[in-house]
């Protein structure tokens, strides 16, 4: 089956934290043929990166906790359980973002990157991918508030063991989709990380 689409208008509504674009498209359909013209808002912004900092020879797990402005129409806590991310600047390769984002956002040097997953957040109707990696870390030492004044961040770090984290997300006090997919591929794949990189 040939897959087609057509964007038959781009506008752009606003420009800011996010690009609104408005678009009127067709695409083609799984019984054959076109869809209707479609009208679909579209949140743009660049590629971003992710990491779930994780200790193997102490068996713990860096998070972060800083305000989000999504859980406010829903009446939820702004203040998320998360793990460091942050968008790919032009120019920038995603390993080096991961690099310079946990130092940013957690204090860490990243002693080894371990590539997950790529995807998209919100589909439906959001741009925004993202790469996400396991950052191999020495927890000892790290805590504390991090981030960027000139971003506005405040972000607070803490280190956990891996089977509070496991509380944490089996709690569903973790509510953002990116830390609850990194800690799940950190699940399935702890003992192989622990025997590779763990005490001796």
């Amino acid at each position: 089956m040939t897959r087609e689409f057509k964007v038959l208008r781009e506008e752009q509504l606003h420009g800011g934290f996010f690009t609104l674009l408005r678009l009127r498209l067709r695409h083609t359909l799984h019984g054959g043929g076109w869809s209707e013209v479609l009208t679909r808002e579209l949140y743009h912004r660049s590629s971003c990166v992710a990491v779930i900092p994780y200790d193997p020879v102490a068996d713990r797990v860096v998070l972060i906790e800083q305000f989000r402005v999504g859980p406010l129409k829903s009446g939820e806590n702004p203040w998320l359980l998360e793990i460091v991310a942050g968008a790919v600047e032009p120019g920038e390769q995603p390993d080096e973002v991961a690099h310079r984002e946990t130092m940013e956002e957690a204090g860490s040097r990243i002693l080894e990157l371990i590539p997950v997953s790529e995807f998209f957040t919100t589909p439906g109707g959001c741009s925004e991918s993202i790469v996400l990696y396991c950052g191999i870390v020495d927890s000892s030492g790290l805590g504390g508030i991090h981030g960027l004044a000139d971003e506005h961040e405040d972000i607070l770090v803490s280190v956990v063991d891996f089977a509070e984290a496991m509380v944490l997300l089996g709690e569903g006090r973790i509510r953002s989709a990116i830390p609850i997919i990194g800690l799940q591929w950190l699940a399935l794949n702890r003992e192989r990380l622990r025997m590779r990189y763990g005490p001796a």
